[in-house]
């Protein structure tokens, strides 16, 4: 089973995550940021990951501390559950639509994190949610993870919906990108030998 548990604990934060990649997208998310929680949500639905996050942070200050570390812990249990990433698909993308949005995202598991983020939000806060906190959570996801990630939002005006399309984008491409290849075998899917 591809699969992992991280805890993570600091003085701003207190934060368990596990993840299975071969789920089913259940979710028992409970970050105590309403908005963060619905993004995980459909994150694991769509990625068709089984995720829990329980998280406690110190909200009394802002969200950013919550959400950082969130991302650290979820990309280090990728990175742990995927192993060797042996016989997995490696690249992915999708374009995915959200009403009047569209964004685009690109990612390989690669082992060199990289992120390449290119979205505009039009008002600060989504509900109480910071909307600078998307590119903080996907640059934490990205770097722990160890995948080159490329997020853009190609046009859009509800900043609800930008959000939407990029965590549901990033869900489908890591969907494709840890499907087993058949093809692949044992391999890991590189000209190295090692990712």
């Amino acid at each position: 089973m591809r699969s992992a548990s991280v805890s993570r604990k600091t003085a701003e934060t207190d934060i368990s995550v596990s993840l299975s990649i071969d789920g089913t997208g259940e979710a028992r998310i409970a970050t105590g940021v309403g908005f963060f929680d619905h993004m995980l949500e459909l994150f694991t639905r769509h990625a068709l990951f089984d995720v829990t996050v329980s998280a406690k942070g110190d909200l009394h200050v802002d969200q950013h501390h919550t959400v950082e570390d969130v991302g650290i812990a979820l990309g280090q249990a990728f990175a742990k559950a995927l192993g060797e990433k042996r016989g997995i698909r490696r690249y992915a993308a999708a374009h995915l639509p959200m009403d009047e949005t569209l964004s685009r995202v690109s990612i390989d598991i690669s082992g060199r994190p990289f992120l390449v983020f290119r979205a505009e939000f039009t008002r600060d806060k989504i509900g109480e949610f910071d909307t600078e906190l998307v590119r903080e959570w996907f640059q934490a996801f990205a770097t722990n993870a160890g995948i080159t990630l490329h997020a853009e939002t190609l046009y859009g005006d509800n900043n609800h919906h930008i959000a939407e399309s990029l965590f549901k984008g990033l869900a489908r491409a890591l969907r494709e990108a840890c499907a087993v290849d058949p093809r692949e075998g044992e391999r890991v899917p590189s000209t190295k030998g090692a990712l």
